[in-house]
């Protein structure tokens, strides 16, 4: 049974939902998600775990700052430490998908003492992305997507139609949801500035490929961009049918990640969570054991 709740941290209010009891395991969603990306693991997890998943600043219910700056990797990082914290543990294991994954990143190499063992899902490390994006065409190309995010219009093109642009272009309508799940999600969108939360993590960290239109664009969201090795173990789950994260990102990726598992998932796309629930549980729990 899930419990949803509110933590008050690092300034904000993330609504969480929770499953079970005993060592802490985070999950962490991206875009355009909230915590119900998980719904299908936290009960799983939670059997032998306090399975937690939030809303990031930004998304669904959780608070969502005015201030564009309050959406640098530096702020998402310290919310994850202070909303364990809030859930009593200083140790625990963090999983994240897409954003949430970039963010996960970037909190393991801040904050290696912190973690048992870390899990990313088609989310790119920081050093390997900067490197895709400026040096291969495909990944520059697949990428298009995030300037158009950073824009001024993006609200509305995203939102057109019911958000219909949202549902095709990820990948989220009849073939992958039910009619009652895309009704938790276009509720999610709904919620008074979600969207532009969400878009404000691609601004806040210059998201994307280079471009004549913004003075800067990266794909390092290390908080110090100079330090991006992860010295803990990680699992890295892969669906090798993501058109907007290549498989290039996990090219040279153990010479940032010494402990290093990838799991690749031929037939998978970007939410490969969605689609291949049971084969990402087994994985996390093969690696988990």
């Amino acid at each position: 049974m899930l419990q949803h709740q509110y933590a008050e941290v690092n300034g904000v209010r993330l609504h969480y939902a929770a499953a079970g009891q005993g060592p802490l395991m985070l999950f962490l969603h991206g875009f355009p998600e909230f915590w119900y990306e998980w719904r299908n693991l936290l009960p799983e997890f939670g059997k032998d775990h306090l399975a937690a998943a939030p809303d990031m600043r930004g998304f669904n219910l959780s608070s969502k700052p005015a201030d564009l700056e309050q959406y640098r990797m530096k702020h998402l990082v310290e919310d994850v430490r202070a909303f364990a914290a809030h859930l009593g543990h200083q140790k625990f294991v963090l999983v994240g998908h897409d954003w949430g994954g970039a963010v996960a990143w970037a909190f393991g190499i801040a904050h290696p003492e912190c973690l048992d063992k870390l899990i990313i899902v088609n989310a790119p490390h920081p050093g390997v992305f900067a490197r895709e994006l400026e040096r291969n065409p495909a990944q520059q190309k697949a990428s298009q997507y995030m300037l158009m995010f950073r824009t001024e219009q993006a609200e509305e093109k995203l939102s057109a139609n019911n958000y219909r642009w949202l549902l095709n272009a990820f990948g989220l309508d009849g073939s992958l949801l039910s009619k009652e799940e895309q009704q938790a999600y276009l509720a999610s969108w709904s919620q008074p500035g979600a969207l532009t939360g969400g878009l404000n993590y691609y601004r806040a960290n210059r998201a994307g490929p280079p471009d004549s239109r913004f003075a800067e664009s990266s794909g390092n969201f290390a908080v110090d961009p100079g330090r991006l090795a992860v010295n803990i173990p990680t699992l890295v789950i892969w669906g090798e049918r993501d058109t907007a994260l290549l498989s290039g990102n996990l090219d040279g990726l153990d010479e940032f990640v010494p402990q290093l598992t990838i799991r690749r998932v031929p037939q998978g796309t970007h939410w490969v969570i969605h689609e291949k629930p049971a084969e990402v549980i087994r994985y996390i729990r093969d690696f988990l054991s």
